[in-house]
């Protein structure tokens, strides 16, 4: 009995010393807080729409404050302020005010999907409390600016005295997530084995229930919230339950750079392209499928098109899918047809957008979908899917005429690429034209305003 005492009293005693360790860690960082603008982007190679965003945010903030100094925490080791600064104008356009200090992570693994094969959404929002544990006891700044969508963060940054801004481009877990469990339906992140029981496809819903409300929770402690799209907006509301301190903000899209590309363009081939990172939610192996249907039902008369996959390979995860698509594409026998771009820079992304007759997209409940708006810019028909950000705010009509298709399956997406190849030269350019009217909504320069009007009354007190 009193060994049992003595192993308690133990016991209290060191939980004791790292609770009073915590506190006077936290109360050390919040005295020393910088005046400067951290922002959380642990992956800064990613090359997508996101990244697109990091930059354009930095340079709102560089130029809406410029006394606030503008950090990134990256678990990029190779990253530094000059190559971060060459990669946002080389891959994205952007030319920064300054380049931004770097703040290096090295815990990054903790919010890598490799490290959770099972309730990853739940391993990945705890890993990234320790990684931001990381990031604030190393750089402790008077804002902090997710731009990832790492919520689980907030509170760890209130706690650490920061204002908490966040631009969101899609909520961890929505309704339509928990509907597609309840349904059993078969996806990317609801395993097969899963959806075929009820008894585990309960358990995940009550998982996801238990998540969305945990997500609530930490959601509400942001200060200032941005989000996409209509489609992102109506679920942070509901999930988040602060509709005041929410607003939408559309992503920057590159559309002044692209609307001066020519509507005419070769049609021998035709160039169908398809711009996204090589990540499963992508849905690739959909597009390879449609258009192998597609060429199966080709006219005699038509040249066959060229379908061209334009990405990004985030890790090793990315880069097997981007073989498999490889050798998919070979048991289709489409090797001569299909072509894959790999990690290419801004200007040869401009170049491949300008060759293109029309656009490719797939991914369920996609946000926004900013490759979508490139593709109206630039002149290439969209063919996206028929859910979320390009059915609620893009592909929609413009002066009563058409912009684009809408799908949902292999068959409805090789009936538009036949739809497109088929229709008469000035028709499709009529359908461009209005494509790319419609994309000027979304505009980069548009971006800059909507962000600096949402930050600048939080960040008034700046100089005070």
């Amino acid at each position: 009995m009193a060994s049992l005492h003595l192993f308690a009293l133990t016991l209290a005693s060191i939980i004791l010393a790292l609770i009073t360790r915590i506190v006077s860690v936290v109360f050390y960082h919040r005295r020393n807080r910088k005046n400067a603008v951290g922002f959380f982007h642990p992956y800064t190679n990613d090359g997508g729409g996101g990244e697109r965003v990091l930059w354009c945010a930095v340079k709102s903030v560089q130029e809406e404050s410029p006394d606030l100094e503008c950090v990134i925490y990256t678990g990029d080791h190779e990253a530094s302020p000059e190559s971060l600064a060459a990669r946002a104008i080389d891959r994205f356009g952007v030319k920064l005010v300054h380049a931004p200090k770097v703040v290096h992570l090295y815990k990054r693994k903790w919010v890598e999907e490799t490290t959770y094969p099972r309730f990853t959404m739940i391993g990945q929002s705890l890993g990234s409390v320790y990684l931001s544990w990381e990031a604030l006891c190393t750089f402790t700044p008077r804002y902090f600016f997710d731009t990832s969508g790492y919520a689980f963060t907030y509170p760890v940054a209130r706690i650490f005295g920061c204002k908490v801004i966040c631009y969101t481009h899609y909520p961890t877990i929505s309704l339509d997530m928990l509907s597609r469990v309840n349904a059993r339906s078969s996806m990317y992140n609801n395993d097969a084995l899963i959806a075929k029981s009820v008894f585990f496809s309960q358990c995940k819903v009550i998982y996801y229930k238990v998540f969305s409300w945990m997500y609530g929770i930490v959601g509400s402690h942001a200060h200032l919230v941005m989000v996409n799209s209509s489609w992102t907006q109506s679920h942070i509301q509901k999930l988040w339950r602060i509709p005041d301190r929410i607003t939408r903000v559309y992503p920057p899209c590159d559309t002044s750079g692209l609307q001066v590309l020519p509507l005419e363009r070769s049609t021998e081939p035709m160039k169908i392209i398809s711009v996204a990172q090589f990540r499963p939610e992508k849905a690739h192996p959909l597009q390879l499928e449609a258009f192998a249907v597609a060429i199966k039902n080709l006219d005699a008369d038509l040249p066959r098109p060229k379908l061209q996959f334009v990405g990004s390979c985030r890790n090793e995860a990315d880069e097997k899918r981007l073989q498999y698509l490889k050798d998919r594409a070979n048991e289709l026998k489409l090797d001569n047809d299909v072509e894959f771009h790999k990690n290419v820079t801004y200007s040869n992304l401009v170049s491949l957008l300008g060759g293109a007759t029309a656009g490719i997209h797939s991914m369920i409940d996609e946000h926004f979908g900013i490759c979508v708006v490139e593709y109206m810019a630039s002149g290439a028909i969209p063919i996206a899917h028929n859910s979320a950000g390009p059915k609620m705010d893009i592909v929609l009509s413009e002066d009563g005429k058409q912009t684009g298709f809408l799908a949902e399956n292999v068959q409805e997406y090789a009936d538009a690429i036949l739809s497109i190849i088929r229709m008469p030269v000035n028709e499709r350019l009529e359908m461009a034209a209005a494509s790319r009217k419609r994309a000027s909504l979304f505009s980069e320069q548009r971006f800059y305003q909507d962000m600096k009007a949402a930050i600048r009354p939080i960040m008034l007190n700046t100089s005070q």
